[in-house]
């Protein structure tokens, strides 16, 4: 029978009871006590009070009929001591499992908490009630009512006296064994993901927990949550272009914001000394594993202090989530072990470029010289960088790789700083720190300007980097001047990216995996209706190739040995994201079966999005000597069909069958 059939034989199950009076849809209310780990807790506790001191009889020396007869009687006889005083529960959830033998079944409640095993017997709930039981389907969500029990297994269960049928499930559920296997939709219907996997769901609990704990720490420092308008007329506080709306009401052109900072530092002016906002923030820029255009930000000012107060404060927050959180200082991401326990290294990002790149920009005096260096390393800038800019460039180039273990960067180039104060010994720099853990920036720290004139001159060059094509560059916010010239006291202010740190901390590989809902290419309603079927097997597609064209065939012979030599591998996708001022090139970080991650770019962004492609099993050649590619070394290539069709190239990855490994190799 086919998925639609199914789907009917739901609908007339649905029909049925309703024609008796039997609405489930209608149900509104029902009283649950217990969560399915409460009721494992609570039988637990009260076997233990009940049982006290009771141990199971010695079967040594017996035959297997004698000793299986012993420890029956012993089971009845703890399960008569046990039923004399039952523990009464009321549980509700998603039947995920049943099995229907004669006059009793079991079946498995899904809740929020896990799972439990719940007996049904028609003596318990009567004729009826266990003949509606039988045509139930799996994804129905049921109120049971009983009382707990331990099964001979010994797996602690509910024996229901009551199943009152809630809400029946017209869609049919992935097969339980391969869960939802399709990446795509997996962000597409969380929901379905949400049932189907409880690590999916885990990672969810988890986030909602580090919130928590981040409002509990700031609270203990005497911070202040507020919130700060969403839509602005001038989106400032970050380097990012924003999304634009309108106004109706007021015949304006808005933006949504790119950050909580202006906002937040005049709250400061205000006296409100020490303050933070969670909220969605929105930036028009490109989707990978680790950016998503609206994404969580956390953002904090506290008055009468600077940077150095910020590190002291983000060192403790951290070491603080991971061990609530994960109960240690010590966990691993992606196999590698990140310590929270230690002292944070601090390094400037000069000392840094000169670790990592044997470069040192503080003899670097004029911007032509940083230009020229840049051209003699392979860095791409353009005309309009400084020398800041190129020693950003630098940074981003040849040390953030680098930066495993928590280290905190210090002291950026003005340039790159709008909103910071300069450090009174070095005027070319500010009092600014980022956070790199894992080689990602985590979080981004000043100690504020406060200094209105200062901030208007750096406001005006801001405003003629725009004018140079800088579409990043902020703009002059004479409100926020207005209360810079009330008085800003001395500030220290940060801002964490949630996203960001729940991946960290949940070991999780792509920005999507920690936002319940990502933000995804619109399908269409055709193809939005189609994910409804998405794990049925699905109709040959019938394709017309009469439009297409196909290159000739390479006609010079090439020996047998010369092709063998050819190292031909099937490698999975572990993360894939657009290069910066590349429109071409997508950057691959592949599993090649080695344990030693491997990196190739292809030209491909014209046909594929990035987030299209994590989780995919390709086939690469992985022999071919390193080739350098926007300053960063391809290791291979992997393998495209291409073809014309109406005067238009097409191309298609080879994708193969997932269950091929990484490191398999092709003949």
């Amino acid at each position: 029978m086919d998925v639609n059939k199914l789907r009917q034989v739901r609908r007339d199950k649905l029909a049925e009871l309703q024609a008796m009076g039997k609405d489930p849809f209608q149900i509104t209310k029902f009283d649950q006590t217990h969560h399915s780990a409460d009721v494992k807790d609570l039988y637990y506790a009260h076997e233990a009070q009940i049982l006290a001191g009771r141990t199971t009889p010695s079967v040594e020396g017996m035959d297997e009929a004698q000793a299986r007869q012993v420890l029956n009687d012993d089971y009845n006889e703890r399960r008569a001591i046990m039923d004399a005083q039952p523990i009464h529960v009321s549980i509700a959830g998603r039947m995920m499992f049943k099995r229907v033998m004669g006059k009793a079944s079991f079946c498995n409640i899904q809740d929020l908490k896990g799972n439990i095993q719940v007996y049904v017997s028609r003596d318990a709930i009567g004729e009826e009630s266990y003949a509606e039981f039988k045509k139930s389907d799996i994804g129905d969500i049921y109120g049971v009512k009983g009382y707990a029990f331990r099964t001979k297994t010994g797996e602690i269960s509910v024996h229901a006296t009551e199943m009152i049928l809630m809400a029946k499930s017209l869609q049919i559920l992935p097969e339980k064994f391969h869960g939802l296997t399709n990446t795509d939709m997996r962000y597409r219907q969380r929901y379905v993901d949400l049932i189907m996997s409880p690590e999916s769901k885990e990672v969810f609990l988890k986030r909602s927990q580090i919130i928590k704990e981040i409002r509990k720490f700031l609270d203990g420092r005497n911070f202040i949550e507020v919130e700060t308008p969403t839509l602005v007329s001038n989106a400032g506080g970050a380097a990012a272009r924003p999304f634009e709306t309108h106004y109706n009401a007021l015949n304006e052109d808005v933006k949504l914001r790119i950050s909580l900072e202006l906002y937040l530092k005049r709250l400061i002016v205000g006296g409100m000394e020490r303050v933070f906002e969670i909220g969605r923030v929105y930036r028009n820029e490109g989707v990978d594993t680790r950016h998503n255009p609206e994404f969580t930000l956390m953002e904090l000012y506290q008055a009468y202090t600077d940077y150095e107060g910020m590190m002291e404060l983000t060192e403790s927050m951290f070491r603080y989530l991971a061990e609530t959180v994960l109960g240690s200082s010590k966990f691993t991401y992606n196999g590698i072990e990140i310590d929270f326990g230690k002292p944070f290294e601090r390094l400037t990002m000069n000392d840094a470029i000169k670790k990592y790149a044997g470069v040192d920009f503080d003899k670097i005096k004029t911007d032509e010289e940083a230009k020229a260096l840049a051209k003699d390393r392979g860095i791409e800038f353009e005309e309009r960088h400084t020398k800041g800019d190129i020693i950003n460039l630098f940074f981003e180039e040849f040390c953030e790789e680098n930066l495993i273990q928590p280290t905190f960067i210090m002291d950026h180039p003005l340039a790159i700083s709008p909103l910071t104060k300069k450090k009174p010994n070095d005027p070319e720099k500010v009092e600014r720190f980022e956070l790199f853990i894992n080689t990602w920036e985590m979080c981004n720290a000043y100690s504020e300007l406060n200094d209105p004139i200062d901030q208007r001159e750096r406001f005006a060059q801001q405003d003629k980097n725009a004018e140079a094509g800088d579409e990043e560059a902020q703009h002059t916010d004479e409100d926020f001047l207005n209360a810079l010239e009330i008085g800003m006291p001395p500030t220290g202010g940060i801002g964490y990216g949630i996203d960001r740190l729940v991946m960290l901390l949940t070991d999780s590989q792509a920005i999507r995996d920690v936002l319940l809902f990502p933000t995804m290419k619109s399908q269409g309603a055709a193809k939005n209706e189609a994910n409804n079927a998405a794990q049925e097997t699905k109709p040959v597609e019938k394709i017309d190739f009469s439009k297409v064209k196909v290159e000739p065939l390479f006609e010079e012979m090439v020996d047998f040995d010369t092709f063998s030599k050819s190292d031909f591998r099937a490698v999975k996708v572990k993360a894939c994201e657009a290069v910066k001022k590349s429109k071409k090139l997508l950057q691959f970080t592949l599993d090649d079966g080695t344990g030693i991650d491997r990196t190739i770019l292809s030209g491909i962004h014209s046909f594929y999005e990035p987030e299209e492609l994590v989780g995919k099993t390709l086939i690469a050649i992985t022999n071919l000597p390193p080739r350098a590619m926007m300053g960063i070394d391809s290791c291979g290539m992997l393998l495209s069909a291409i073809h014309e069709e109406e005067g238009e190239e097409k191309l298609h990855l080879l994708m193969v069958d997932d269950h091929i490994p990484a490191g398999a190799k092709l003949y």
